[in-house]
C-alpha cells in the first residue's frame, strides 16, 4: 500500500480581494515563487500560482453550472476545501479556472455501508456495469490495469487484485457482475473513496488558463487525462496526482503552455500529448507515475509521451516513473527535448521513435532503464539513457548520460509507413555528449534488423567523451559486433572523441 502525499498549501497566505465575485479590472500582479517537495523526490517544484480574483466557486456548488452562467473571459476562483466534481468542467474561450487556496478537485465518491465478509469487508451498489478493457498491462494475464474505479482507503491508494481470493491488506477487488467492492483492511473510522468522474476539466475552446488547483481521483480511461488541455491553454502551478490513467493530457492543443506543475502518482502516465503542435512543457516535476500496472517496457506508461506533435520539453524533472521518462513516438516532427533532468525511470530515459527532426540536447540522464518486468532487458535493442529508434534527422548533443542500462542506443527496425513515407533511421548525429559506462553490460552503439539496414554515413558519432571502467572493455557495438574504444574509433566513430577510465 502506497501512502498518498498530503495536500500541499502555500507557505504563506496570499491576500484576498474584498469582493470574491468581482472580476479584475487590471492585470494580476507578478506571481511569487513558492515551493513544495513531492515526497520521494529530492527536488522542489513551484506550487503557488498567485492570487485569484473573480467569480467564487465554493465546495458543494456545481462548478459546471457556475461556468455556464458566465461569458467567455471570466475568471473563476475555487475556494479552499474539497470540491466534488460530478461532471466535467468545460470552460469557454479565454476563461480562467484557478485557486489561490490550493483547492482540491476530486472525481471520487465516498463508499459507505461496509460489512464484514470473512477476512474482507464489502460494500455494494457503487460500481458501473462491466465494460471492456483497454491498454496493455504489465500483468497481461490478469489484465486489470485499465479498470477505472480506483479505491482509496484513509487517503491511501489500494492495489487492485484480480480475484476475491487475492484480497489482503492494502488491496481491493471490484466484482462488476455482483456490483461489490471488497477491501482487505478494516475501513472502520476511515474515509473510503472510489474514483468515478472521468475528467476534471476539458474543452476545445482556446485561450483557457488552469492554475493553482489540486486535481485527484479522476477515473480517466486508458490514454485519457484527468485534466485535458485545449489550444492555446496555459496550465501552470497545479498538482495533478493519483488519477487513474493520464494525469495531464494535451489533445489538439496547439500552442499550449504547461508550466511548473507537479504531476505524480497517476495510474498510467504523467503527461500525454497528442496531435498538438508547438506546445511547450516547461519546468514541471513529473514523477512516480504508472501506479496501476500498465506495461512498463513498451506501452504508454511512465513520465511523458507525445505522438503526432511538436514543441519543446525543457527544464523538467522526470523522475522515478515506471516506464519511459520522455517518449516522442509516432510522427512527432520538430520535437526539442532540452535541459531536463531525467532520473531513475524504469525504461529508457529518452526514447525518440518513428519520428523526425528531433533535437535532444543539454539533458542530464541518469539511472534509467533498470526495469525487470516483461520485455525488459540489457541489450542495445532494449534501449538506454537515450534511444533513437527508426527516426530521421535527429541531433543528440551535449547531454550527460550516466549510470543507465546502456548509454546511447541507435536502433533501426522495420516499422512500416508514416505520414511522410517509410519510417527509416537516417541522418542521426551524436556529438558532444558525456557518456559513462562502467558496469554491467552497458554499451553505446547501433543495431539493425533484417530489412532495415542503414547506409554508410547516416549515423555519425563525433566529439563525445566516454568514461569507461577499462579501455579494453567492449562498451561499444556496431550492428552486432562488440568493440573496444580502439575498435570503435577504427570503425570511424568518435575519431576526435575522448575515452577515459574511472
Amino acid at each position: 500500500m502506497t501512502s498518498k502525499p498530503p495536500t500541499v498549501a502555500p507557505t504563506t497566505t496570499p491576500s484576498k480581494p474584498a469582493d470574491p465575485t468581482s472580476k479584475p479590472t487590471s492585470p494580476e500582479p507578478p506571481e511569487p515563487t513558492k515551493t513544495v517537495v513531492v515526497p520521494g523526490n529530492s527536488t522542489a517544484g513551484p506550487a503557488y500560482a498567485g492570487p485569484c480574483t473573480g467569480v467564487a466557486i465554493k465546495p458543494g456548488q456545481n462548478a459546471q453550472s457556475v461556468v455556464n452562467a458566465h461569458p467567455a473571459g471570466t475568471t473563476f476562483c475555487f475556494t479552499a476545501g474539497l470540491h466534488r466534481i460530478t461532471s466535467t468542467i468545460r470552460p469557454k474561450a479565454d476563461q480562467t479556472i484557478a485557486s489561490d487556496d490550493r483547492a482540491v478537485l476530486t472525481g471520487s465518491v465516498p463508499l459507505t455501508s461496509w460489512a464484514r465478509s470473512g477476512a474482507t469487508w464489502v460494500t455494494r451498489g457503487a460500481l458501473p456495469a462491466a465494460y471492456g478493457k483497454a491498454g496493455q498491462c504489465e500483468d497481461n494475464t490478469a489484465n486489470i490495469c485499465s479498470l477505472r474505479e480506483q479505491v482509496y482507503l484513509g487517503g491511501a491508494h489500494l492495489t487492485r487484485v484480480a480475484s476475491l481470493a487475492a484480497v489482503k491488506a492494502g488491496t481491493f477487488y471490484a466484482d462488476y457482475a455482483a456490483n461489490a467492492i471488497y477491501v482487505g483492511s478494516d475501513p472502520a473510522g476511515q474515509a473510503v473513496e472510489m474514483a468515478k468522474t472521468s475528467t476534471a476539466i476539458e474543452s476545445n475552446q482556446p485561450g483557457v488558463t488552469v492554475r493553482g488547483l489540486t486535481i485527484e481521483h479522476f477515473a480517466s480511461a486508458a490514454q485519457a487525462g484527468a485534466l485535458v488541455s485545449g489550444p492555446g491553454w496555459t496550465v501552470k502551478a497545479n498538482e495533478v496526482r493519483w488519477n487513474k490513467s493520464v494525469g495531464l493530457m494535451l489533445v489538439k492543443a496547439n500552442g499550449a503552455r504547461i508550466e511548473r506543475n507537479l504531476v505524480h502518482h497517476n495510474g498510467q502516465l504523467g503527461l500525454g500529448q497528442y496531435n498538438s503542435l508547438q506546445a511547450n512543457v516547461t519546468s514541471n516535476v513529473i514523477s512516480q507515475n504508472n501506479t496501476d500496472g500498465f506495461w512498463i517496457a513498451d506501452w504508454e506508461s511512465g513520465g511523458m509521451k507525445s505522438t503526432r506533435s511538436s514543441g519543446t520539453v525543457s527544464g523538467n524533472l522526470i523522475q522515478a516513473n515506471k516506464g519511459v521518462g520522455m517518449w516522442a513516438d509516432v510522427a512527432d516532427d520538430g520535437r526539442v527535448i532540452s535541459g531536463n533532468k531525467i532520473v531513475a525511470n524504469a525504461a529508457d530515459g529518452i526514447r525518440f521513435e518513428i519520428s523526425r527532426n528531433g533535437t535532444i540536447e543539454n539533458n542530464t540522464i541518469t539511472g534509467n532503464g533498470f526495469g525487470t518486468g516483461r520485455g525488459s532487458g540489457t541489450s542495445l535493442w532494449d534501449g538506454g539513457g537515450i534511444n533513437v529508434n527508426t527516426s530521421s534527422n535527429v541531433t543528440v548533443r551535449n547531454n550527460v548520460v550516466s549510470g543507465n542500462v546502456n548509454g546511447i542506443s541507435i536502433q533501426s527496425r522495420t516499422r512500416g509507413d508514416g505520414p511522410w513515407g517509410k519510417y527509416l533511421l537516417r541522418a542521426v548525429k551524436v556529438t558532444g555528449n558525456t557518456v559513462q559506462m562502467t558496469g554491467g553490460t552497458q554499451a553505446t552503439g547501433m543495431v539493425q534488423n533484417s530489412g532495415a539496414e542503414v547506409p554508410a554515413g547516416q549515423l555519425v558519432f563525433s566529439g563525445n567523451r566516454y568514461q569507461l571502467d577499462r579501455l579494453a572493455a567492449q562498451r561499444f557495438a556496431r550492428f552486432g559486433t562488440k568493440l573496444t574504444a580502439e575498435g570503435w574509433r577504427a570503425a570511424g566513430h568518435d575519431t576526435s572523441g575522448t575515452f577515459v577510465t574511472s
